[in-house]
């Protein structure tokens, strides 16, 4: 039998946590320039990760989507993901398992903190605790 899961996680547990990298909407564009400043430093931010063995995927996220709503069968599909939100996910950032400590220090060096990104780091459930045909 799968013991009920934890929602808080300790300093000492390892497992994997996402990284969500959001932006307020509407934002202010940055210049040409500031973006190629701004993409220069994740790049060196997301290389050292990568060397260091702290990337288990990565990826940026489109503006575009679809939000599905509503019981089967009576599902409501409008378009994503801007329908209410006040931040966008625009990437993402799973790290292999380490501590919230680790992972909040990681999350702590985004160079996109400087440029009014919200970064939030989400503990990940392990997979014995989901759900799996």
């Amino acid at each position: 039998m799968v013991e009920p899961f934890r929602t808080m996680t300790t300093s000492s547990d390892l497992r994997q946590h996402l990284i969500l990298l959001q932006y307020p909407f509407p934002a202010v564009q940055p210049s040409p320039a500031e973006l190629e400043g701004i993409m220069v430093r994740f790049g060196v931010w997301m290389d050292g990760l990568k060397q260091a063995g702290r990337v288990a995927a990565t990826n940026g996220l489109e503006n575009t989507g679809k939000i599905l709503r509503g019981p089967i069968g009576q599902t409501v599909i409008t378009d994503g993901p801007f329908a209410e939100g006040k931040e966008v996910v625009g990437g993402y950032v799973m790290l292999n398992p380490c501590t919230l400590d680790e992972a909040l220090a990681v999350a702590g060096a985004c160079p996109g903190l400087d440029n009014h990104m919200i970064v939030e780091v989400r503990p990940v459930v392990p997979p014995a605790h989901c759900v799996t045909s």
